[in-house]
């Protein structure tokens, strides 16, 4: 049985030069020391229609309605991709598999560097545990440039797309 609760404090958090250390997918990072480390993932998954299509899934910020991929905080009992896949189960309610690196970007403050992954979603569980804080929702890639706040989010989402419509994506569609 999985249990359908969220971590909660930080008492196992990992820091670096004061800055903690937050994660949502596998990441390689070699300046840790530097920044404060954030690496996201871009759920998503194919549909089939007339012709496949991409869709990502976005899940709400608990402090408002503002939509985000999945992220959280890498703790110092787990791995990088053990933090990543516990992020994406807790606030989005998916598992899968991590199958590409998409960027890195830094935020306007410098003190952030967003590191930003593809995970192919295999479960949508019908529970999770952030279910009651969060709202997910699967959205086209369109959609996505048009709810994501922030640029460096519409650009990963562009390489996303990218990704998926090269050659090796095109074989991880018919994977």
């Amino acid at each position: 049985m999985v249990a359908l609760v969220s971590r909660h404090g930080r008492r196992l958090q990992r820091y670096s030069s004061g800055r903690r250390l937050v994660v949502g997918c596998v990441s390689q990072c070699s300046i840790l020391m530097q920044f404060l480390l954030i690496t996201r993932c871009i759920p998503y998954k194919f549909k089939e229609v007339d012709e496949p299509a991409i869709e990502v899934l976005v899940v709400s910020s608990q402090k408002g309605p503002e939509l985000m991929f999945p992220k959280g905080g890498w703790e110092l009992d787990e791995s990088m991709p053990e933090a990543a896949s516990r992020e994406a189960f807790e606030e989005a309610g998916v598992r899968g598999n991590l199958e590409g690196t998409l960027g890195k970007w830094t935020s306007k403050g410098d003190d952030k560097i967003h590191f930003m992954y593809a995970l192919r979603v295999t479960e949508v569980l019908q529970q999770w545990p952030e279910m009651d804080a969060r709202e997910r929702k699967w959205v086209t890639v369109e959609e996505a440039r048009e709810v994501c706040k922030h640029s460096w989010m519409r650009e990963a989402v562009d390489k996303l797309a990218d990704l998926l419509s090269s050659p090796s994506g095109q074989e991880m569609n018919s994977a």
